[in-house]
């Protein structure tokens, strides 16, 4: 069997923005708190597929023990990998699958499985590729797909569909509600076919204002040799990182583990191209010094304001972005 789309293929993604749009060609859903996945399912195969194209399939097998139970032999979801605790999704757990260990990833599964909410459909139980169909279209395939074919037993619900509106009130409700499990709202335009690997017509609104940097270089603190900032780039349309900011705060506990971390990936340039250094209103002597670092690291960070090509105050530190690649930080989410 082959499957009409092919592993790798880059699901559509979205632009930040400060409010939600309105009309009549837009869709609405939430925004979940986890891993964005394509999952693909080719007769007894089945392949979860990371935001930046990466296998997740062995962090997650109880999820693809529940894709292969379903009745269709093929099919491409798009969705978000989610780990519920206690009633609500938990980010931190959804992390720790992330193990080179197995037996670790299994222990793990089956304390606190994991849940794929989909919100999309590639290619229906019929083995054909509805991507070049419009969102409208996809959806009401994507609602008969479910119906048909997820489990409707409360207890057995690890793959489940994700809500949508066409009413901005609604929307609007679940912004201010935002937090928990919610992390924001996408809105999709209805009349245009799945926009594979571009922001085209897909916006999301969080209600806190966040950004995925790479961590191109840091600096120790003013006093000892552990870390006291973490330097954060961006990419340009040419691909070069600039150095757009700091987060500090680190947890004072969590400091000698990331330092040693941070050291072993000390290598030139980290950034490419505006970097570090000079005179700044937050800078001294010592804090003006920093050590560039291999792009493998990947922070989502909390700001304010971003203006003339920078964070003007400090962003704090959420949490690691295993999941993204360095080069998936552009510049464009931080614009408009």
């Amino acid at each position: 069997m082959t499957l009409p789309l092919k592993q790798s293929y880059p699901p559509m993604e979205a632009k930040s923005a400060a409010q939600l749009p309105s009309g009549d060609n837009w869709q609405y859903e939430p925004k979940w708190d986890g891993f964005r996945c394509l999952a693909f399912r080719d007769g007894d195969s089945v392949s979860l597929q990371s935001k930046s194209g990466q296998p997740l399939g062995r962090y997650f097998p109880e999820l693809v023990e529940a894709l292969l139970k379903l009745k269709p032999k093929q099919f491409v979801l798009d969705g978000e990998i989610v780990v519920p605790v206690d009633g609500q999704l938990s980010f931190d757990d959804l992390l720790m699958r992330i193990h080179p260990a197995a037996s670790r990833v299994q222990k793990l599964a089956k304390e606190h499985p994991a849940n794929l909410i989909v919100f999309d459909l590639l290619v229906d139980d019929r083995e054909k590729s509805i991507a070049d169909a419009p969102l409208a279209e996809r959806r009401k395939k994507l609602d008969t797909f479910a119906k048909k074919y997820f489990a409707r037993d409360s207890k057995h619900k690890s793959i489940e569909l994700s809500p949508e509106t066409k009413d901005l009130k609604i929307a609007k409700s679940w912004l201010a509600g935002a937090g928990g499990d919610v992390d924001g709202v996408i809105a999709k335009r209805l009349d245009l076919p799945y926009q594979s690997g571009n922001r085209n017509g897909m916006v999301k609104v969080k209600r806190l204002r966040t950004a995925d940097c790479v961590v191109g270089g840091f600096r120790y603190a003013s006093e000892g040799k552990l870390v006291g900032s973490l330097l954060l780039g961006l990419y340009d349309d040419k691909g070069l990182l600039h150095h757009v900011g700091f987060t500090s705060g680190i947890k004072a506990v969590d400091k000698p583990a990331l330092t040693k971390k941070l050291e072993a990936l000390i290598k030139p340039p980290g950034f490419t191209g505006r970097a570090p250094g000079g005179p700044s209103r937050w800078a001294t002597d010592r804090s003006a010094e920093w050590k560039p670092l291999a792009t493998k690291l990947v922070a989502e960070v909390q700001y304010d304001h971003f203006t003339g090509g920078r964070f003007r105050h400090g962003t704090k530190f959420l949490r690691w972005r295993v999941d993204k690649k360095p080069a998936q930080c552009a510049w464009e989410q931080v614009e408009g």
